[in-house]
């Protein structure tokens, strides 16, 4: 199954706080080597990573073409109208470069200790579909007050706005069924990391995904496929994605034309 999805290229780079300069020399060489996107992980709870939606803001100042997001935001820890209007505010200032990378939430004994409740799986699922609404609603434009009451996050004639340089994509990282159905039905894209799938998870999420979308009287073509890979270059092939370069191109084209992945993070 391909998506007819234009085939693109990003990195994954630790954002470590004890080398900061480092994480944006890489960010910026990853410009210079022609990726289209560069990632960081947010998890707010970790004095050894940098805050992301700091790092993003730094990083979209110091490039001029490489898209940027993160993989993934951690919601619970980030109240979903201010999210909204700060995505809208770096997209305008980056040229229209941001790209919206969301998760539920996954080490809940570290979001509880950063003062939020802890959740039940389904309860952050719950959370997580809201968030979504509350987001579309308030990246909507100005002029268009925006009301929402959901049982974990609620806005009361909230103003939308601003109007970011292009369309936010939202994508979400998931693995759970009840997860990929909320992408089938809400999203812009799945986000997964390979390595963390059995064998045959990624087609079986895409199928998933796909009967969530039309479910939602929506076309699966419109929900991207991204996910993160690692391994090594080597001149002996050892393993999957393991070995020479020709190597890993015979590993991902597979990916690509038999399980629909669009973009690949490395």
């Amino acid at each position: 199954m391909n998506y007819g999805h234009p085939l693109e290229f990003g990195t994954f780079i630790t954002p470590d706080s004890a080398a900061p300069d480092r994480t944006v020399d890489l960010a910026v060489r990853s410009e210079e080597l022609g990726y289209d996107l560069v990632t960081f992980q947010d998890h707010p709870y970790m004095p050894t990573v940098l805050d992301a939606w700091t790092l993003m803001s730094w990083v979209a100042g110091r490039t001029s073409r490489i898209r940027i997001a993160a993989n993934v935001l951690n919601v619970p820890l980030r109240t979903p109208a201010v999210l909204a209007r700060s995505a809208a505010s770096l997209d305008l200032l980056s040229g229209g470069r941001l790209e919206l990378g969301l998760g539920a939430g996954a080490f809940w004994q570290a979001i509880a200790a950063m003062g939020e409740e802890r959740l039940s799986p389904g309860e952050a699922v719950e959370a997580l579909s809201e968030a979504i609404d509350i987001i579309r609603a308030m990246l909507g434009g100005t002029g268009t007050a925006a009301t929402y009451r959901g049982e974990h996050h609620h806005v009361a004639g909230a103003q939308g706005g601003p109007i970011p340089a292009h369309d936010i994509p939202i994508w979400v990282g998931a693995y759970k069924p009840r997860m990929l159905r909320l992408i089938g039905a809400k999203a812009d894209g799945w986000l997964p990391t390979l390595d963390r799938m059995e064998p045959g998870w990624l087609r079986e999420g895409n199928r998933i995904i796909d009967e969530a979308a039309r479910a939602a009287g929506r076309d699966p073509r419109e929900i991207r496929r991204l996910v993160n890979i690692s391994g090594s270059f080597s001149e002996t092939r050892t393993g999957f994605l393991n070995g020479p370069p020709s190597t890993w191109v015979d590993d991902l084209l597979p990916l690509v034309v038999e399980d629909g992945v669009g973009t690949f993070i490395l």
